[in-house]
């Protein structure tokens, strides 16, 4: 970071200014509770933002060279502009990957070119829209979250099969 000082000053200076606006308009109670309500909401909207791009994707063996790795283990989220503006640009997953310094509305301009070299050089580029993106995440974390639930079960019949019955 270059400017850290800088970065902590400006970070400090908006809670401040946030804190001191709640408590402005709000009683303290009031405001502690918006605060926790709104980044409850914001943490949920970031978990939906960042989710649906990785989440089922395939993890790299370790083997593949930079270009595979990006496209390979991303996907975008196609919907349009609506689309475009709730999730900040990083619909372009696969593109924000590759380029990470690219300003946000330069990656679907990037998009047609990468998608073309990905056709050409055998690399499957993943595209889907957001409700299916959403499905493919939550189908992969019910899939990785089985095993916990089996183990989790199987405890619990455990405990039930050593307990006392009542006569």
């Amino acid at each position: 970071m270059k400017r850290r000082g800088l970065e902590a000053g400006l970070m400090a200076g908006h809670l401040i200014a946030y804190a001191a606006a709640l408590l402005l308009v709000l009683s303290p109670l009031q405001a502690l509770v918006f605060f926790a309500v709104h980044h409850a909401v914001f943490g949920v909207y970031l978990g939906m933002t960042f989710a649906p791009n990785h989440k089922g994707m395939p993890h790299p063996a370790g083997g593949e060279d930079y270009l595979r790795k990006q496209v390979l283990t991303s996907r975008n989220v196609t919907g349009g502009r609506l689309t475009d503006v709730a999730l900040g640009g990083l619909n372009y997953q696969i593109e924000h990957h590759l380029f990470p310094a690219m300003p946000t509305p330069n990656l679907p301009k990037a998009q047609p070119i990468v998608r073309a070299y990905c056709e050409q050089a055998g690399i499957a580029y993943v595209e889907t829209s957001l409700l299916t993106s959403y499905r493919q995440a939550l189908c992969h974390l019910h899939a990785v979250g089985a095993p916990l639930r089996a183990a989790r079960r199987d405890r619990r019949l455990a405990v039930d099969s050593f307990t006392p019955t009542s006569r």
